[in-house]
């Protein structure tokens, strides 16, 4: 077992030792090389991954063919199109892995026999669903009424250490900004 899913698992609840050891026996261990995909758009979606080790990028390309990444994963954090894991469509998005990585996965027949055998985690997942969506609705009212300085600043909270391994491009498309602009703020917070 790994000591990273365990440990994340008990900063949100207090399962029993026999539900940590069902919910653990329903995890596949997938190691990702880096620049390979996870995921693309098309692909049903069978699994969610958790990140034991490694980064991956989660992002969409509209119709000019411009990349918007929408999340980065790292170490202890899920990733996945959970639109198209929970409503059984094909996936609209790309995941990519930025470094080699490890992850566990669990399919949908899993996760659900692990709801109905172990009810607790019923109680993880949607604390980790809700704290996706508060995140999201504050990185979209960021965007809206923040500069780029005070977004990179909350960028570099919520990953940290990540800017020392991703590409400052993919940083600034992350924040919705130029390279260029990035690197001046970037630059600015370091005579600071």
């Amino acid at each position: 077992m790994h000591q990273s899913i365990l440990q994340h698992v008990y900063q949100h609840i207090s399962p029993k030792e026999d539900d940590v050891i069902f919910f653990n026996g329903m995890l596949n261990e997938v190691t990702v090389p880096k620049g390979t995909f996870l995921l693309q758009p098309g692909n049903h979606v069978k699994d969610e991954f958790f990140v034991v080790k490694g980064c991956l990028k989660a992002y969409y390309m509209d119709v000019k063919g411009n990349q918007h990444i929408i999340q980065f994963a790292v170490e202890n954090w899920w990733v996945g199109d959970f639109d198209a894991f929970y409503n059984n469509t094909p996936s609209s998005i790309y995941i990519e892995a930025i470094e080699d990585s490890l992850l566990l996965s669990i399919d949908s027949d899993s996760l659900n026999h692990v709801f109905e055998k172990a009810p607790i985690f019923e109680r993880y997942f949607r604390i980790l669903v809700t704290e996706a969506f508060i995140s999201q609705r504050k990185r979209i009212l960021s965007a809206q009424e923040k500069n780029t300085q005070q977004r990179y600043v909350e960028f570099c909270t919520s990953y940290s250490n990540i800017e020392n391994r991703v590409a400052n491009y993919d940083i600034a498309n992350y924040l919705g900004v130029s390279p260029e602009n990035l690197s001046r703020v970037r630059r600015k917070l370091k005579i600071s």
